[in-house]
């Protein structure tokens, strides 16, 4: 008879689970789409640093040297410099002008029961489905008809070939987006915090500026980075309403392109994508963390 000693118990370590198919293809198809973005900005600024001689090879090749050079002659030769300052200028004030108006209004609709506001909500509702690029020849024939009434006043014109004239109409056409994704995010707020604050004698001027405001600060965000978006690659507005010298980037990028068709220097005209992307990167680099914290807020907001 022989004696057993004493047995021992083996714990089974539980398995990691194996991923399954979706989630494999949720992975392919994320690398595919960044791949599909990556590279071709990539080979964008690749090419833009290269001379026109290297674009007679591969088109892979790497350049055989920096030629920063055709960054200087899409500034200076091509005046990409001051299309590039006027698209600032343009985008900022169209920023300011959305904003100033779209927070009082979004404000006001989301907390203060008045008559007609059902009726002011269905026309921004309404206004959401209009393509500006639609009514862009009415509005600049309403500029044209004002610039004739002040042709005694004002031989030169104001409203067509303005650049703040041109931020008001962006910010007139994009007022309905930008009131409605506020309003909704205003009334996601308690209202116990405008309560606390109206107790202790805040006006409602402060209230709005010193406790909403900063509250709905990630749908500020998002709004200001669609309406970004939407400005500075703006192309048929500012070449209908800027037909001057001032033209904006875009347009701006458009000449430079005709004009290196017939010259073939394809290196300035690469340099010249690179001015437009590298401004729409920086602004996504510098808010995209406040951007998925307020999408985080608002996923988990009760």
């Amino acid at each position: 008879m022989t004696l057993l000693g004493p047995s021992r118990s083996h714990t089974a370590r539980p398995r990691a689970p194996r991923p399954g198919a979706g989630r494999v293809l949720t992975h392919v198809l994320v690398v595919a789409l960044s791949l599909a973005v990556v590279v071709p900005v990539g080979w964008v600024l690749l090419a833009s640093l290269k001379r026109k001689s290297e674009f007679f090879g591969s088109p892979w090749t790497l350049p055989e040297g920096l030629h920063v050079s055709n960054y200087a002659d899409a500034f200076v030769s091509a005046h990409l410099g001051q299309y590039f300052l006027t698209s600032v200028l343009v985008t900022a004030l169209g920023l300011v002008f959305v904003l100033a108006v779209s927070v009082p209004a979004a404000y006001v609709i989301a907390r203060y029961a008045f008559r007609g506001r059902r009726l002011v909500e269905i026309a921004l509702l309404g206004g959401l489905f209009v393509n500006v690029n639609y009514i862009v020849v009415p509005i600049f024939l309403m500029l044209v008809g004002w610039d004739r009434s002040l042709l005694d006043v004002l031989p030169g014109g104001f409203f067509i070939d303005n650049p703040a004239v041109l931020s008001l109409v962006y910010a007139a056409t994009s007022i309905p987006f930008t009131v409605y994704l506020l309003t909704a995010y205003f009334r996601s707020i308690p209202v116990e915090y405008e309560e606390a604050a109206a107790v202790d004698g805040a006006s409602r001027f402060r209230i709005m500026t010193a406790i909403m405001l900063p509250m709905a600060r990630p749908a500020v965000t998002t709004v200001i980075l669609f309406n970004f978006l939407a400005y500075w690659n703006d192309f048929i507005i500012s070449l209908t309403l800027l037909p001057g010298e001032g033209k904006t980037l875009q347009v701006g990028l458009l000449n430079l392109f005709t004009a290196q068709k017939a010259a073939a220097d394809y290196g300035r005209l690469y340099a010249g994508m690179v001015i437009v992307i590298v401004p729409v990167l920086i602004v996504y680099v510098v808010i995209q963390r406040r951007l998925i914290e307020g999408m985080a807020s608002g996923g988990v907001k009760g």
